[in-house]
């Protein structure tokens, strides 16, 4: 029960995480994860997961590698093999060398084998990490497909190294030959059997479907298991099951580009389910990470036998010798290119300074400290090795605080010449998720509501046709972005004093104005900012501890009779209209394009609300089932461009920019099925 309640618990933590990113979204989800987990383990529950090192490797490493290997590009890694291997496998071996040798003469107390052990499990950048750092930042393509590659292959170099460093510390004993034919055959047989394996579970689904089985949810289950299989199975061989992992995500990609047209249905849903496992996956790995910090700094801070400011400062000394040598490295890796090829262009101290900042570790450096045993074979205790695992842990934070802090700082200058130079990706963005819209309404086209997702269909067609022709670089965007919300914001509460003014001479019932307040201020709500809507969700959240919220819910719950409906329309009406002089009284030089563009918006909507007079109750259907398609499609827009954003593909700044033209369009549609609010 204990362990149930504690699953439930981290799980709550995850969801809460990515609540506290929308508000403060300059601190990444991983940093928040760990606070939240070690704020976890500080409660009085006396709540403590312990980290099992082969049951976290199986249990998360292996399907988020296998997703990484799923999704990464083939092609763009291909082209980077080159440099890929040189950070995956050479920086690996020259970081536990010169790492080992430097962590020895600093620390004496820890066995040069055991040396070589810590740094072998700090060498290898963790995936998990990676992709979560990298995603809050606008990396350059080259360099976010270079880290990708190089978390997926250096796993198995670094744990490998590690691997031989401790079974040197325990038995006292050490071949480098013996080492060398290991680390090929267990990486290279790794990557074959992942391979081979992926190939024979496609073969079965594939066989399965002959015999006529078409069941989406058995073909999801063994999707599901594959990673787990993949990596258990080469691990049970002696092979590397991280490598066996992204060897077999890569081949399931293959068959995913070859996907049949009737196989659209698993897509759909293989997409929608890995989407919650990998975000389960990932919350659980930085929460886990934050409940054992505090063990680890305990076991230390109390040992008698170590001195915590020297300790601590052994942690940034070891984090500095890491991005001394990573910097070192690629910068020579990119002068031997240049030598083979004359035509590579010379890689900048920025891009350099990016990809050793970039590289950051994670769990799996944690993992590994972990598992080192307590005992040698000569029965004593392993030497300093709370003292290593602190270490390893202290390193963690410490480079992806430092990647948090630093990234954004280096990637903003290279970002805004981006945008100057004219390849602002907004507008491509925009066109995905257009499409992604379209998609979602196909998919939820059926004969019921065939009719209305038509109309839902058409209207976004004629949005992505126009798109090169409503959408152009200007100077002054961002100006002009601020000054429509700024004017919506006014017509609304020019709606909201007209409405007032309508009650007060007896024109309008109060319990008509309170419907139409209510839909006005769920139209404000989409259109404020984060912080000013968490503060208007804060107030209604009181509101409703209070007892006085929702006083109006049993009028807004009952269904509009056709004589009520047309009396709503008829208010809007003279509301809109009221907006509208509001508005044209409003215009001055520097915002007169924003308040004409919101002019006929409300002209259109008054058009809309005057057609709907004339409409009968058999259209009603296809009215709701229009307002559920769109809907829908805004919230396919809305997973389209976070998908862009962690990928890379789009900036914060970018991703701000498109969300806010999605929230207008959803403010237009409560607009215009105002009277079923």
């Amino acid at each position: 029960m204990e362990m149930m309640l504690a699953i439930l618990g981290i799980i709550t933590l995850i969801a809460v995480s990515h609540v506290l990113n929308r508000i403060v979204p300059f601190i990444p989800v991983p940093i928040i994860q760990i606070v939240l987990g070690i704020l976890l383990a500080f409660l009085p529950t006396e709540m403590h997961i312990p980290l099992d090192p082969e049951l976290f490797m199986v249990l998360f490493i292996a399907p988020l590698l296998f997703n990484d290997g799923k999704v990464t590009p083939r092609d763009e890694l291909w082209k980077l093999r080159a440099p890929i291997l040189l950070l995956a496998v050479g920086l690996v071996f020259v970081t536990v060398l010169i790492g080992g040798y430097t962590i020895n003469a600093w620390i004496p107390t820890i066995p040069l084998a055991a040396a070589f052990g810590l740094a072998a499990i700090l060498s290898p950048t963790d995936a998990v990490a990676v992709s979560s750092i990298s995603a809050r930042v606008h990396l350059p393509k080259q360099i976010h497909r270079l880290l990708e590659g190089e978390a997926l292959m250096n796993d198995a170099s670094g744990l490998v190294a590690f691997k031989f460093a401790i079974a040197a510390t325990v038995t006292g004993a050490f071949s480098i030959w013996k080492a060398s034919f290991s680390f090929v055959i267990i990486a290279v047989g790794g990557l074959l059997f992942g391979a081979f394996l992926g190939l024979v579970i496609i073969w079965i689904r594939a066989l399965l479907r002959r015999f006529g089985m078409e069941d989406v949810t058995v073909h999801m289950m063994l999707v599901i298991v594959t990673p787990f299989l993949i990596y258990i199975l080469a691990e049970e061989l002696g092979l590397s099951g991280i490598l066996a992992a992204v060897a077999g995500g890569v081949i399931h990609a293959v068959e995913r580009d070859k996907i049949r047209h009737e196989e659209v249905e698993l897509r759909v849903v293989s997409d929608s389910t890995w989407s919650v496992i990998l975000f389960v996956l990932n919350g659980f790995v930085f929460v886990l990470l934050g409940l054992q910090i505090p063990d680890v700094m305990t076991a230390i801070f109390q040992d008698q036998a170590h001195n915590n400011v020297q300790v601590v400062g052994y942690v940034f000394l070891l984090y500095i010798l890491l991005i001394v040598i990573r910097c070192i490295w690629v910068y020579l890796s990119n002068v031997f290119s240049r030598g083979q090829n004359n035509d590579q262009e010379r890689t900048s101290w920025l891009s350099i300074l990016l990809l050793s900042v970039s590289g950051v570790r994670g769990t799996l450096t944690l993992a590994g400290a972990f598992s080192i045993p307590l005992f040698l074979d000569n029965g004593q205790i392993f030497p300093e090795r709370d003292l290593i695992i602190f270490l390893a842990a202290g390193v963690i934070l410490l480079s992806l605080i430092t990647a948090s802090i630093v990234l954004p700082l280096l990637t903003s200058n290279a970002e805004q010449q981006l945008e100057e130079a004219g390849s602002d990706p907004s507008k491509e963005a925009l066109k995905k998720s257009i499409k992604a819209a379209i998609a979602a309404a196909q998919h939820a086209r059926t004969d019921e509501n065939d009719h209305a997702a038509a109309a839902v269909i058409s209207a976004y067609n004629q949005k992505l046709a126009s798109l090169k022709y409503a959408y152009g670089p200007a100077e002054n965007q961002m100006q002009m972005r601020e000054d429509e919300l700024e004017l919506r914001r006014l017509a609304i509460e020019a709606e909201r004093k007209h409405l007032n003014k309508l009650v007060e001479e007896g024109e309008v019932k109060p319990e008509e104005s309170k419907r139409i307040q209510t839909f006005l201020s769920g139209v404000e709500l989409v259109l404020t900012n984060r912080w000013r809507m968490f503060w208007m969700l804060l107030k209604g959240l009181l509101r409703k501890l209070a007892g006085t919220a929702n006083p109006d819910k049993k009028f807004r719950d009952h269904a509009l009779t056709p004589e009520e409906r047309l009396r709503f329309r008829q208010i809007r009406i003279r509301t809109s209209e009221a907006a509208i002089e509001a508005l044209k009284q409003s215009i001055m030089d520097d915002n007169k394009a924003s308040a004409y563009k919101v002019i006929a918006g409300y002209n259109r909507r008054l058009a809309e609300l005057r057609r709907q007079q004339s409409v009968d109750e058999g259209n009603e259907q296809f009215e709701e089932q229009k307002k559920e398609l769109q809907l829908a499609c805004i919230q396919a827009e809305r997973n389209q461009l976070q998908c862009l954003y962690e990928q890379s593909e789009l900036s914060r700044k970018q991703l701000n920019k498109l969300q806010m033209m999605v929230s207008y369009r959803e403010a237009d549609i409560i607009e215009e099925n105002a009277e079923e609010a």
